[in-house]
């Protein structure tokens, strides 16, 4: 899909993407693409453009292979996770249908059956948490056109972690839809079994409750500096 002088966004034919880039953050502890970039090879005959970014920190990594990107949508993608045509369809049928938004997949894991039990956990509990407040995590492979991701200013680079779920906030008050493209992407489990699968858990809840916690407050300082009236109230 294509922007045109009118600001009219068009869509790509079918079994075509040539106006999407896939950009894949890497870093010491995000080297797994090999398999990922097997997948995108096998879809080459969709047009895709793909580019891999390392620079500093996560957000900075996906900030720069925005700036890099031809493609007119940008589709942001954990090294770790896997691509099949069935995402690229169902991608594509998102796009059309909510043109104006930022879209992410549900999560799933792919894991061996002795971890399987309580990875399907997070899976379910990630798409839980994306269906009812709206808060996706950045291994849901954010899809948005170039113009969406200036507008929210892309990834904030000042931050150690969280950067997905500061983008996904700034997108709500901005009034960007977020839509679920209604399919599974598989990542790797690895890192809850690394870390310890209660650890990393109780963790990335606490992170994301802590940056909710913190992002509203920062907000509503905001609002009484800049609007009076509210202060008064």
């Amino acid at each position: 899909m294509c922007c045109r002088p009118d600001g009219v966004m068009h869509m790509p034919a079918q079994n075509s993407f040539k106006d999407l880039t896939v950009i894949i953050p890497l870093s010491a502890i995000e080297n797994q693409q090999s398999v990922l970039l097997a997948d995108l090879q096998a879809l080459s005959d969709w047009g895709m453009e793909v580019i891999q970014c390392s620079k500093g920190s996560r957000a900075c990594s996906l900030n720069k292979g925005a700036a890099q990107a031809r493609g007119q949508w940008l589709w942001f993608v954990h090294a770790d996770s896997r691509i099949s045509e069935r995402q690229l369809r169902a991608l594509q049928r998102s796009l059309e249908l909510h043109p104006d938004g930022v879209h992410y997949f549900d999560l799933a894991f792919q894991a061996a059956p002795s971890h399987r039990r309580l990875i399907s956990i997070n899976a379910w509990g990630a798409n839980l948490r994306s269906k009812l407040f709206k808060a996706p995590f950045g291994d849901q492979a954010f899809c948005m056109h170039r113009d969406i991701f200036r507008r929210l200013g892309g990834f904030v680079e000042n931050t150690s972690y969280g950067e997905d779920l500061l983008l996904v906030r700034r997108a709500r008050r901005k009034g960007v839809p977020l839509i679920s493209v209604h399919s599974p992407i598989l990542t790797s489990p690895r890192k809850y079994i690394a870390n310890g699968w209660l650890r990393l858990t109780m963790l990335y809840q606490w992170r994301w409750i802590s940056l909710s916690v913190k992002d509203a407050l920062a907000h509503c300082r905001w609002r009484q500096i800049f609007n009076p009236r509210h202060k008064q109230l």
